[in-house]
């Protein structure tokens, strides 16, 4: 599998940048590919995504989820795709975000933008629209304040 990690600092205190990255079903307003994401339930997402001419659509449940420090994912089915957002505080007005996230190239074209580092420019450009959104608009749109773990999702602690 290929793994890719991206990082960059939103000038937004860690819980409004956390907030924002819960509002999975916004993903395509930032995320270069991504046509759609749907939210099944409090772990389960329904993605449709497409690179080159390459379409895929999967599910994926989220594996780990704590407020303002982590969301961790992964693929269900066939679709190898696994991933790990974190937020740290930079400062008391900015969150540094990671993203890793490890995927399996599939069919010609994605192969082929792997070779290109397409993907790990998407990912860089897609942390960047994020960055812009969230700094220009100044809140977030929503929240989920849940926590998830090996024994499921928890009720949201807000």
């Amino acid at each position: 599998m290929k793994t890719i990690q991206s990082s960059i600092e939103v000038r937004q205190p860690v819980t409004t940048v956390y907030n924002q990255w819960t509002q999975f079903e916004e993903f395509p307003q930032f995320m270069e590919g991504v046509n759609k994401v749907r939210q099944l339930d409090d772990q389960r997402l329904h993605w449709e995504t497409e690179i080159g001419l390459a379409e895929r659509e999967f599910e994926a449940e989220i594996t780990e989820q704590e407020p303002d420090k982590v969301i961790a994912w992964r693929a269900i089915g066939d679709t190898k795709h696994a991933g790990r957002v974190t937020f740290e505080p930079a400062g008391t007005e900015a969150t540094r975000v990671n993203v890793e996230m490890a995927y399996d190239p599939e069919g010609f074209v994605e192969k082929a933008g792997d070779a290109l580092g397409l993907i790990d420019k998407r990912v860089d450009g897609d942390l960047k629209r994020f960055k812009e959104m969230i700094e220009s608009r100044g809140t977030e749109s929503g929240a989920w304040r849940g926590e998830i773990n090996e024994s499921g999702p928890t009720t949201d602690l807000r």
